[in-house]
């Protein structure tokens, strides 16, 4: 990671180190690199946003200094962020930018860039980026014809985006009854349209209404409390929830119990695996999934890869070796077939295909992939030495020792530093939750008196 670009793109708490005149220069040097990847013609981008009250504002930035640097956008308001994803690729553009941060708070926003293939940018092109914006100085201003164009096409990408959802289902979900969030974010502006295409599928469509500062306000795929709820008042057989751009999907089952990303994706994978069509028997997740979902592939003849935290990692591992599905537990999942990054509304449909045909409900479904209490602590340290001290310290890896061994086919210890604060993460599962915080605990206190 530099200093702009995280895991996930340029985040932060708008006017306070993320603002116009920084979105303004991104806009700029991601035009110069781009057009060198172009051959040096003129590049076009894509753009949308999530529907935070400051999306507005980076996203005009960052038009004016595309179009400042000479390249065309294409303007499609506001979209879920793997629609742009995947928009980038169907119109033949040369990248894609999202204003959106994502499941955060609205005060918060962020800017992620996709390439010509819809894949998140690589390091290498995104440290390029960094360095104009940081040290490059200022890009050369197109004048007279050179300077680009803005075309607007929300309603056109919109309804082609959701046409290419509804072709990744074949035939009806009929007579399911879903209870869908969209958390008052992107999704506001897609989904209600997307599960009409199914007329024998009956939706409710909750937290469609964006104000520019309620998305994820107490909604959405982080706040599944009232979800959970309707559900079980309203004798739904699904809940769907969303995150504020849509790239995330949680879900929960007729008795309102959440169904996680690990759980979708061992369904889905487990279907897959029966119908010949997943390969080398394998689900690619990341560290961070619970040891219910180990022991469910373990117990299918399933094989399961993990990678560090990161759908970009996951995305990764997948390419290299030709895997089909993955994700995250955080309901980040990636079906290859259809999509270049993880897709909520992509994700509904799988399951709810899977649903349909198996003819029982979600909670049966699911079942068979029992989630382990899971606690992490996040323990605070000085600086990037510091963590770095405090892996390598040798009564932290013998406390690790000592408690894997204890814990040893009943449950899981990871502990690891964090890829973006000055933190140490303590995770553990167990059969029962006292002993997961007794484990937890032990080791947040040793990590504490290094």
């Amino acid at each position: 990671m530099g200093k702009l670009f995280g895991t996930d793109g340029i985040r932060g708490v708008v006017n306070e180190g993320l603002d116009a005149k920084l979105a303004y220069r991104v806009g700029m040097a991601a035009a110069q690199v781009l057009a060198r990847e172009a051959g040096g013609r003129r590049p076009r981008f894509t753009i949308g946003k999530d529907t935070r009250i400051s999306s507005d504002l980076l996203e005009g930035a960052l038009v004016a200094g595309l179009c400042s640097a000479g390249a065309d956008v294409l303007h499609m308001g506001v979209i879920p962020t793997p629609a742009v994803a995947w928009a980038t690729v169907d119109t033949g553009a040369d990248a894609g930018i999202v204003v959106s941060a994502s499941h955060n708070p609205f005060e918060h926003n962020g800017i992620k860039i996709f390439n010509g293939q819809g894949f998140k940018l690589s390091d290498a092109l995104e440290g390029e980026v960094e360095e104009l914006v940081l040290n490059g100085g200022e890009t050369p201003l197109r004048t007279r014809g050179e300077i680009g164009r803005v075309t607007h096409a929300h309603t056109k990408v919109c309804q082609d985006y959701i046409n290419h959802l509804r072709t990744t289902v074949d035939g009806e979900l009929s007579d399911l009854h879903i209870l869908v969030d969209c958390a008052n974010g992107a999704a506001s502006a897609t989904a209600g349209q997307l599960f009409s295409r199914f007329p024998r599928l009956h939706t409710d469509v909750i937290h469609a209404s964006p104000d520019g500062v309620n998305i994820n306000s107490g909604c959405g795929s982080t706040h599944l409390e009232r979800l959970k709820g309707m559900v079980t008042a309203g004798g739904y057989d699904l809940g769907i929830a969303f995150d504020g751009d849509a790239d995330r999907c949680l879900m929960v089952d007729e008795n309102g119990e959440e169904i996680d990303g690990d759980q979708v994706i061992a369904a889905c994978g487990l279907a897959l695996k029966e119908k010949g069509e997943l390969p080398g028997d394998t689900l690619v997740a990341t560290v961070m999934s619970n040891l219910g979902f180990h022991i469910f592939c373990r117990e299918h003849g399933i094989r399961l890869v993990c990678t560090d935290v990161g759908d970009r990692n996951v995305l990764e591992k997948m390419d290299q070796h030709g895997y089909v599905l993955g994700g995250e537990q955080s309901g980040h999942t990636i079906f290859r077939r259809y999509a270049t990054t993880g897709d909520g509304q992509l994700t509904a449909l799988q399951f709810l295909s899977l649903l349909h045909r198996s003819g029982t409900r979600a909670s049966a479904l699911t079942a068979e992939c029992r989630r382990y209490p899971q606690l992490l602590i996040n323990v605070p340290v000085a600086d990037k030495a510091k963590k770095q001290a405090v892996m390598t310290a040798p009564e932290v890896r013998g406390a690790v020792a000592h408690w894997e061994e204890a814990l040893a086919g009943t449950g899981r210890v990871l502990v690891r530093p964090s890829g973006t604060e000055a933190l140490i993460r303590v995770m553990v599962e167990a059969q029962s939750p006292e002993d997961a915080r007794t484990a937890a605990v032990a080791l947040a206190n040793v990590i504490k008196s290094c």
